[in-house]
């Protein structure tokens, strides 16, 4: 049977009810660090243990956290819908609450990768350790697309996004580029939902696109939505 195309775009607000921090607070830190420090190529040359302690600290809180409504509310879209979704997020939530297919824009925590090839990736659920080698005898780094770097799945998530019949946004301020720019290709009329407490639309998106605002929480939004499309 024909199902239509959903491709559903999350970012840190989508976890943020399962105890996950957004990525930065009002003042630009994250967790009490400055984001350069921890988040990009300079920052892991200038400090190797920092940023390993950092993202440890994350890996060991995502083992304790559990998917929430809003993710398993995304499940039920494969009923009747071609679901995919398009993350943000490096958590593996959404996968833990069922879905099948995820695309992670910018990396996951529990895994790793070689600091030399980056094609020698590793799952990973303890804490990473200076010394810890690739198969090459490089240290491996967090798998995790640090600003500066290429979102190398970002080609495949814009042609999800060009194929589908129905955008969701959740969570996202969609002030993050690249990612950000997926919405752009959705084909014209085809009608965009963004679920966000305090969403954050540009003129542009919103004379431009077929745009339903739900303004509120990732669960309860997408509990929302799911009255409209199931149907």
């Amino acid at each position: 049977m024909f199902k239509q195309k959903i491709a559903v775009l999350t970012g840190a607000g989508m976890s943020q009810e399962s105890g996950l921090q957004t990525f930065r607070d009002s003042d630009g830190l994250w967790e009490g660090h400055n984001v350069y420090d921890v988040a990009t190529p300079d920052g892991w040359y200038s400090n190797k243990q920092l940023v390993l302690d950092f993202y440890n600290a994350r890996r060991r809180q995502l083992v304790t956290a559990e998917p929430n409504e809003g993710h398993m509310g995304i499940c039920e879209l494969d009923k009747k819908y071609d679901t995919c979704i398009i993350t943000q997020n490096v958590d593996d939530l959404h996968e833990r609450a069922g879905s099948k297919n995820v695309i992670h824009l910018h990396g996951e925590l529990f895994k790793v990768r070689s600091t030399v090839d980056e094609d020698l990736v590793y799952a990973w659920r303890e804490d990473l350790k200076l010394g810890d080698l690739c198969e090459k005898g490089y240290q491996l780094r967090p798998h995790i697309v640090w600003f500066g770097e290429n979102v190398p799945n970002l080609e495949i998530a814009a042609k999800e996004v060009m194929k589908a019949d129905i955008l969701l946004i959740i969570g996202t301020s969609l002030q993050v580029y690249p990612a950000a720019s997926l919405v752009h290709y959705l084909a014209p009329g085809k009608p965009m939902y963004y679920i966000d407490p305090n969403p954050n639309i540009s003129y542009e998106i919103a004379r431009s696109y077929n745009l339903k605002i739900i303004n509120q929480k990732a669960s309860s939004g997408v509990s929302t939505l799911l009255k409209t499309l199931l149907d």
